[in-house]
């Protein structure tokens, strides 16, 4: 399993890659997308949407489920990765590539893990 240790990670399996101190990127983790199997569709929010930490940003769609994306941080969407709307197998390629929002304004952060700390948390839920 593929943690890089500059992000952080949440218990939902998603990452945070933290652009300054107001801005970061959100997708989900390799955990998540191994978990989930082959994407083949990505609903994501709007820029400009308000999110927040703990609630659904967004979903992924495999040949196995639907799944919601669950935001570890509040704040505003400033961008989308339109990308993944055309080709959400792109998540199941490089899922730390692939962000799905860039939030700004952030306000509020969940609990987020570091490397380690996700890898021993990933290791309980297996």
């Amino acid at each position: 399993m593929n943690n890089p240790e500059h992000l952080k990670y949440s218990k939902s399996h998603e990452w945070v890659e933290f652009l300054d101190e107001t801005t970061a990127r959100v997708g989900i983790t390799d955990f998540a997308q191994n978990s989930l199997g082959g994407l083949v569709f990505v609903n994501l929010p709007e820029e400009e949407d308000d999110i927040t930490a703990g609630e659904s940003l967004g979903d992924v769609e495999s040949v196995k489920a639907v799944s919601d994306i669950i935001s570890p941080i509040s704040g505003k969407v400033a961008k989308i990765n339109e990308d993944l709307l055309d080709e959400p197998e792109k998540i199941n390629e490089d899922p730390y590539g692939a962000w799905f929002v860039e939030v700004s304004e952030i306000s509020e952060i969940d609990e987020l893990l570091d490397a380690k700390e996700y890898e021993a948390f990933c290791k309980e839920e297996e």
